[in-house]
């Protein structure tokens, strides 16, 4: 009888280091899962907010020039420049605005994204939901515009075949209020909803 008592009390002393172990390991186990899903987590996300491969930058000179004449622009739609004083205000526009208004926005950090005025139904309300209710975003159609939908920041532009493409998003989440903002802070609200 004693001889089992003293292996019965072998065997409890020794799980008490094997369950240590197991322990430790799992704890190390679930730190390295946690780190690896942290990792995965922040690298898509850099993803989200980097611009497309595609965007074209300009050098539009610098910010500030305000003017009341029409601009010819070397960008249609243009992406910065001199611009009227007054900007225009964020929103979807069923209507053309003018290019000195929406310049002068962009200045503001807005992403301005100009649609073919016969652009199908459904792309328009896609755009039209990507914009409503966002702090300094413009939507307007635009005669002669190089594809069927172009988004535009100050200085930046990517032009797509289609409202539902990745890049836009991609785009808005890059460059609206982005780091190529000149006049960060300024409001996208206050100036003209006026249309051509």
């Amino acid at each position: 009888m004693g001889n089992k008592r003293s292996g019965q009390v072998q065997t409890t002393a020794s799980s008490g280091p094997n369950r240590t172990y197991i322990i430790v390991g799992a704890i190390i186990v679930a730190f390295v899962a946690g780190f690896i899903a942290l990792v995965v987590i922040d690298s898509r996300q850099q993803a989200g907010s980097s611009p497309p491969g595609e965007v074209e930058t300009y050098n539009v000179g610098p910010a500030g020039d305000h003017t009341d004449a029409d601009v010819d622009y070397e960008q249609t739609p243009p992406t910065g420049g001199e611009h009227n004083p007054i900007w225009q205000n964020e929103g979807f526009y069923d209507a053309p605005i003018r290019d000195e208004n929406a310049v002068h926005t962009l200045e503001h950090g807005a992403v301005w994204i100009t649609y073919s005025p016969d652009l199908p139904q459904d792309q328009k309300d896609q755009i039209r939901q990507l914009v409503e209710g966002q702090t300094c975003m413009v939507a307007s159609p635009h005669p002669d515009l190089p594809t069927p939908v172009v988004a535009s920041a100050w200085g930046k532009q990517l032009t797509l075949e289609s409202a539902d493409s990745p890049g836009l998003e991609q785009f808005v989440r890059a460059y609206r209020l982005g780091p190529q903002t000149p006049e960060v802070g300024a409001s996208c609200t206050g100036g003209t909803a006026e249309t051509i």
